[in-house]
């Protein structure tokens, strides 16, 4: 396990109050020993002028699961951790539904972390 202490999703939820995560409606859905995974609505929030959801609302869901993961896997004691890069493709455009990433990291540091944040959409409503 990856983590540097156990974490729940209440724990994770609790992070995003009052943050953009919120505001966007994030919603961490799963830990495993070695990824997180959130969800994102697609609706007013997240849309661009077109209905399509933004790139900038990707972006966030994925800096969100890259950066709350490399939180816990440090001494939040010792250290603090913020994104430093982020790179993005918006293959599909996306009207309505939710949006799914997870977070697995790719490179472990003593001063830097790589996740890779993959997605998938479904338009159910939950």
């Amino acid at each position: 396990m990856i983590w540097h202490s156990p974490i729940t999703i209440p724990q994770l939820q609790s992070l995003g109050d009052g943050t953009m995560g919120s505001h966007l409606g994030i919603e961490f859905t799963e830990i495993g020993e070695n990824f997180l995974k959130a969800k994102m609505p697609v609706d007013h929030r997240t849309h661009q002028p077109y209905g399509l959801l933004h790139g900038g609302a990707s972006a966030t869901l994925a800096e969100t699961l890259g950066s709350v993961a490399s939180a816990f896997v440090i001494d939040p004691g010792q250290f603090i951790c913020v994104g430093l890069e982020i790179n993005a493709n918006h293959i599909r455009g996306v009207k309505e539904g939710f949006v799914y990433g997870t977070a697995i990291p790719l490179h472990i540091g003593g001063s830097t972390h790589v996740s890779g944040i993959s997605g998938s959409w479904t338009s159910r409503k939950s």
